[in-house]
C-alpha cells in the first residue's frame, strides 16, 4: 500500500506546484492589465492566452461591476480552495495508506 501512498503524494505536490504557477500567473496577468501592456508583446500573448480561458467564462457570469474586473480573484480563490481541499485530501490519504 505505500506505493500508492507515494503515488498520491507525488500528485498531491505536482498538483499544488502547477495550481501555485497558475495563481502567479493569474497575479501577473492582473498586475499588467494596469499598465495598457503592448498586445504584440509575446510575454503579454502568452499571459492571456493562458489565463483568459479560465477568466472569460468567470467574466460573462458576473461582469465587470464600476470598471474593476474580480474575475481574477474568483479564480485565485477557487484555486485556494482546490489547493486546501483536494491537495491536502491527497496529502493526508497518501499519509494514512503509508501506514497500513
Amino acid at each position: 500500500m505505500f506505493i500508492f501512498g507515494n503515488l498520491f503524494q507525488a500528485i498531491a505536490y505536482i498538483l499544488d506546484v502547477i495550481l501555485t504557477i497558475y495563481m502567479w500567473i493569474i497575479i501577473i496577468s492582473a498586475l499588467i492589465s494596469w499598465v495598457n501592456p503592448d498586445p504584440y508583446n509575446p510575454i503579454v500573448r502568452f499571459l492571456y492566452s493562458v489565463t483568459d480561458p479560465v477568466l472569460r467564462p468567470i467574466r460573462n457570469r458576473i461582469g465587470v461591476a464600476m470598471g474593476i474586473d474580480i474575475s481574477p480573484m474568483i479564480a485565485i480563490l477557487a484555486i485556494l480552495f482546490i489547493k486546501y481541499f483536494i491537495v491536502q485530501s491527497l496529502f493526508d490519504l497518501a499519509s494514512r495508506m503509508r501506514h497500513y
